[in-house]
């Protein structure tokens, strides 16, 4: 009886104790949060010195390999102590309902990285660094240090640079297998690959201009190309033109990561996008535009990328596209003496080369021809005549317009 009176008591009184844990809980977070704060600065300072040594530019070459060891040591044990600060503080913080909205977006980011982990390791193990050290980078820009925060700025712009690499590698790998072939279910790895460029740009790109860094300025047109075309609410040939100048700046930041095969398949997706958006457009303004940026993009695609192809697998295309560049190069000379001539000739050769790629696609361009055709009628390069239309039993001379190359 006094056992069941006591389980009774226990019972009656389970609200009671579960607010006192939960205000337990509360009094030690912050502590924690304070234990946490500190290992990570402890931490933070000890990686900073090491890559410091590890990146002078005078050390005996002897000690190279020390310095790089340490410098590794130090990096892995300071995310250890982030990835343990997500456990115990924010995870805690946003389970008793203590987290403020950063806390709380930045536990969300954290689950979305750890779900990459069954299916896409190679990401997981970038994208898990990328966010520990962004996470300690708000940390470090509250502080105000400005010693600090320069000397860390240094050490996340080098890291940084290595993980994007390493994703957009990882990518490249993913449509290696698809080479100078279009497969739809790889879509998905496109969308990745221009996110990702534009997260560089965003993230990293916007950060080293604001530390002077050299390699910006080698793209800074570049970069106040993608500043104007990205400003407001993008429709499908606004960010098929973003995608088209992030493909340039990919050229000359991630040769080796997206390697020349791989961004050819990306123009190509573009180009194929381009092209279907001209197709579909039924207001003629818009469709004009569209067909603009189509013209732009085959250019970016023939002058920027092919014109750098060494190996080709098809010799006829590697053909073709000499015949492209030798009358490419022959327009150009008029650059100088009439350019409004040079302009036309150009977008005629682009349409002309077009026409020859998709009149034979297994996928329907029958309204992207005709409206070439109309253009190269406009431009005098084709003619019209009339022919005679035949209605059911009867034919009339009812007039229609073929257009003869």
């Amino acid at each position: 009886m006094v056992e069941e009176k006591s389980l009774k008591i226990t019972g009656a009184n389970k609200t009671f104790f579960t607010k006192l844990g939960n205000t337990i809980n509360k009094i030690l977070i912050p502590t924690k949060v304070g234990i946490n704060g500190l290992l990570i600065s402890a931490k933070r300072n000890s990686l900073l010195k090491n890559y410091e040594k590890f990146t002078k530019e005078n050390y005996e070459i002897e000690d190279k390999e020390e310095f790089e060891k340490k410098y590794e040591e130090s990096y892995n044990a300071y995310l250890e102590v982030l990835d343990k600060y997500v456990m115990d503080s924010i995870y805690k913080k946003v389970k008793t309902n203590t987290a403020s909205e950063f806390e709380k977006d930045a536990l969300s980011k954290y689950y979305g990285v750890i779900s990459l982990k069954e299916n896409e390791y190679v990401e997981y193990k970038f994208r898990k660094q990328k966010y520990l050290m962004e996470l300690d980078k708000e940390t470090v820009n509250v502080s105000k240090k400005d010693s600090t925060i320069e000397r860390y700025n240094k050490f996340f712009i080098d890291k940084m640079d290595w993980i994007y690499k390493g994703i957009l590698k990882n990518y490249s790998i993913k449509i290696a297998d698809t080479m100078n072939v279009y497969d739809s279910s790889k879509d998905w790895i496109y969308i990745k690959i221009f996110n990702t460029l534009e997260e560089y740009i965003k993230e990293i790109l916007t950060l080293k201009y604001k530390m002077g860094d050299e390699q910006f300025k080698s793209i800074q047109e570049e970069f106040e190309k993608y500043d104007s075309v990205s400003v407001g609410k993008l429709d499908r040939r606004d960010q098929i033109e973003k995608n088209m100048v992030l493909l340039g700046i990919s050229r000359k930041l991630f040769t080796h990561s997206l390697p020349l095969a791989v961004a050819e398949q990306c123009y190509m997706k573009l180009v194929r996008d381009a092209r279907n958006l001209v197709q579909e457009t039924k207001i003629a303004t818009k469709r004009e535009r569209a067909y603009n940026t189509l013209i732009t993009l085959i250019e970016d695609y023939n002058i920027k990328l092919l014109s750098t192809k060494v190996y080709w697998n098809n010799m006829k295309e590697r053909d073709n596209f000499k015949n492209f560049w030798h009358k490419y190069k022959q327009i150009e000379k008029l650059k100088e003496t009439d350019y409004i001539e040079y302009v036309k000739q150009k977008e005629v050769l682009f349409i002309k080369d077009d026409i020859s790629k998709i009149k034979n696609s297994k996928y329907d361009y029958s309204n992207l021809i005709k409206y070439y055709k109309r253009k190269l009628v406009d431009y005098g390069e084709i003619r019209e005549i009339n022919g005679i239309k035949s209605v059911g039993h009867y034919t009339s001379n009812t007039k229609i317009k073929n257009l003869i190359a």
